[in-house]
């Protein structure tokens, strides 16, 4: 085995570049890409926050935010209201369409989750996702953000 391989390090990075490759294939057959998903996420976990907030919340620059707001919004699957404190701000929200493709995207999740893990019974997932999450929490990882959005 070349030397390296076998680093937790290595095998964490391995598996997340092909966890993450693979979930986007699975995106694709709902004509969405992994970031378009985490903003629907974010969206639905916090209906009426704003581009500003969800720029921050998602470490993703303003910019590049708007344009996938863009997207999501021209294929009916978000709405930007006014801002009820604010009318110069935007309030995001899902619309039917945009909680049904939500839907999707939690089976396909579900699916990806289950191929990924195949090799591990029930024990061991959840084993497996504890360490996980206290190596994320160590890191500083920002729970439920993907820290890709901030190379986009």
């Amino acid at each position: 085995m070349p030397r390296g391989t076998g680093s937790a390090a290595f095998l964490l990075a391995q598996v997340g570049a092909h966890a993450a490759a693979e979930f986007a294939k699975r995106l694709s057959t709902l004509t969405l890409a992994p970031p378009h998903a985490g903003i629907l996420r974010a969206i639905e976990a916090a209906p009426g926050l704003s581009q500003q907030a969800l720029s921050t919340m998602l470490r993703i620059l303003p910019s590049r935010l708007v344009s996938l707001l863009d997207e999501l919004e021209g294929r009916g699957l978000l709405e930007r209201l006014s801002h009820p404190d604010d009318r110069r701000t935007y309030a995001l929200h899902l619309t039917e369409k945009g909680r049904q493709a939500l839907e999707a995207i939690s089976r396909l999740a579900r699916e990806h989750g289950d191929s990924l893990c195949a090799a591990l019974n029930e024990k061991e997932r959840e084993q497996l996702t504890s360490l996980l999450l206290r190596i994320a929490e160590q890191q500083g990882l920002a729970a439920g953000v993907h820290p890709g959005f901030g190379r986009i």
